[in-house]
């Protein structure tokens, strides 16, 4: 039942939860428009739903008034967006919702985007459907905090991650695995959710990875490979060398070797020269606007413990998962301490965490403080 402090129903807020695991279904795959998620109901029935088609198009309330199967005047439609209401490469969704029949319109937030924020619920309630906004608002900003981030500092929205030991390390040339399996599969979640996955130099010589999502049935979603490499020192024997092709491989470098640079662009792979900040390091900013208008929206880091510690230091990190194991690495002559415990108490929150027997790793999900 209804209140003065509460607008919305029960029923409402089930209807918008919907919509929203819809929406995070496809976030990260929906190129530059955001992933929305739709629930049409009708007579207290869910009749159709709909989410933002792979690469941004059709978009979600379209989606969802085409799969019904059943006239949907007087519905009531459910999207987690403020519904589109200008012409792009796609009509209006407003115009499908008025030409629709549906009298009654949930979205939670309005749009960033100046071509939409707030003109449909003028659009919609000139044709008299009743228009609600504000449903679980909170849990929908969470959802597009990446958009907003895209939209508003034309940047990446940035997730790292690092494995590490119970003594604190992050590498030991005695033993290469820290975690488990289980949480390896939630690594090659990770890639799967971003479209760009950036390491070091250094990280690719010693760890010779492939940098690919190797999940089952989602290969081909595997991310673009970005490596800071300022000495052009790849090795030509890595599997990101062997593998590199035109359309999957950035390094962003301060070389003139001419040699390695011919070598490096027969194989396609997009060479980038950048800046160095006074301490002869890349200007991670200027990585981050780079690469947003290379179209990369979604990144995520997988470095060593320099590139990490620089990332959280600069609150250039967004989202950060520590995998921590139940087990000791043996220390060496080369092994590594995570360095950075200090630096992300003091930027980040913790905004969930995941253990269970199955894993047997501890995931503390830390979130960045807005200041």
């Amino acid at each position: 039942m209804s209140t003065k402090k509460d607008k919305f129903s029960a029923e409402d807020k089930n209807y918008m939860k919907l919509a929203i695991n819809l929406a995070n279904v496809r976030k990260g795959l929906t190129g530059d428009n955001p992933s929305v998620g739709c629930v049409i109901v009708k007579n207290d029935k869910i009749v159709s739903i709909g989410q933002t088609g792979l690469n941004g198009r059709p978009h979600a309330e379209t989606n969802a008034i085409n799969n019904s199967f059943q006239s949907l005047v007087g519905a009531k439609i459910y999207v987690t967006l403020e519904p589109c209401n200008h012409y792009g490469k796609t009509a209006p969704c407003t115009n499908s919702i008025i030409n629709s029949g549906i009298k009654e319109v949930f979205y939670s937030i309005n749009d960033i985007d100046k071509k939409v924020k707030g003109k449909s619920f003028k659009i919609l309630s000139n044709k008299n459907i009743k228009v609600r906004k504000g449903l679980l608002k909170d849990e929908v900003k969470d959802l597009y905090e990446s958009y907003i981030i895209n939209r508003i500092k034309k940047i990446p929205f940035v997730t790292s991650k690092i494995a590490i030991s119970q003594n604190k390390l992050i590498y030991s040339d005695k033993k290469k695995r820290i975690t488990s399996q289980v949480s390896d599969k939630l690594s090659h979640y990770l890639r799967y959710k971003n479209d760009g996955l950036m390491i070091s130099s250094n990280t690719l010589n010693i760890d010779n990875p492939r940098l690919s999502c190797r999940l089952k049935g989602y290969e081909n979603f595997s991310p673009k490979r970005i490596i800071l490499d300022k000495n052009l020192d790849i090795g030509l024997n890595t599997r990101i060398f062997k593998s590199a092709n035109k359309n999957n491989t950035i390094i962003f470098h301060q070389s003139s070797n001419k040699s390695k640079i011919s070598i490096l662009k027969r194989k396609g792979i997009t060479l980038i020269k950048s800046k160095l900040d006074k301490k002869k390091r890349f200007d991670l900013k200027i990585i981050l606007r780079k690469l947003f208008l290379l179209g990369i929206k979604n990144l995520l880091v997988e470095g060593g413990d320099k590139i990490t510690k620089n990332m959280l230091k600069y609150r250039l990190v967004n989202r950060f998962y520590m995998f921590k194991s139940s087990k000791n690495l043996p220390k060496s002559k080369k092994h590594v301490i995570f360095s950075s415990n200090s630096i992300l108490k003091k930027n980040y929150i913790i905004k969930s965490s995941i253990s269970s027997k199955l894993a047997k790793d501890k995931i503390t999900i830390y979130k960045r403080k807005y200041v």
